[in-house]
């Protein structure tokens, strides 16, 4: 009777530890996060519209600002997805980048931050930029966070 207790006890931890809980990433039939997959489907085109939707009504934008706004995060984003597939292309391929390799693109990548910066700046007034880094600094720490809730989740 004893071992029947304890067996049933044991299936029902497993049980327990199976089911994703509360805090817990869900995560669909390919591994990924809920809502990544449907977030992929999304044309640059469609991704920027919204961005630049989302920044109009948090920042009160006029049509010129939208615009200007829409054509340089359409710049970005259609360079950004072409910086993906080639990566993930090497990375099919199996081959890994060198170190001056490594540093050359992140070189790029943050000049190409710097540049997009400074264009949001000039688009935007003084008050709106200000609200825009409140908004940027609020999403970091959000990002964070749950990164450090998943890494406590994970570690077993």
């Amino acid at each position: 009777m004893k071992t029947w207790i304890l067996a049933m006890a044991m299936m029902m931890g497993v049980a327990m530890n199976a089911q994703p809980g509360e805090g817990r990433p869900q995560r669909g039939p390919e591994g990924k996060h809920h809502g990544m997959e449907q977030r992929d489907h999304f044309t640059p085109e469609q991704r920027t519209e919204l961005k630049v939707k989302h920044l109009t009504l948090a920042l009160d934008l006029t049509d010129k600002q939208q615009k200007d706004l829409q054509a340089l995060f359409l710049n970005d984003a259609k360079q950004r997805q072409q910086f993906m597939a080639q990566h993930k292309a090497n990375k099919d391929a199996g081959k890994k980048p060198t170190e001056d390799e490594r540093f050359a693109m992140m070189t790029k990548k943050l000049d190409s931050q710097i540049a997009m910066k400074r264009e949001i700046k000039k688009i935007l007034t003084a008050e709106q930029y200000q609200k825009f880094e409140a908004q940027k600094e609020k999403r970091h720490e959000k990002v964070a966070k749950h990164e450090k809730n998943f890494k406590k989740h994970n570690r077993r």
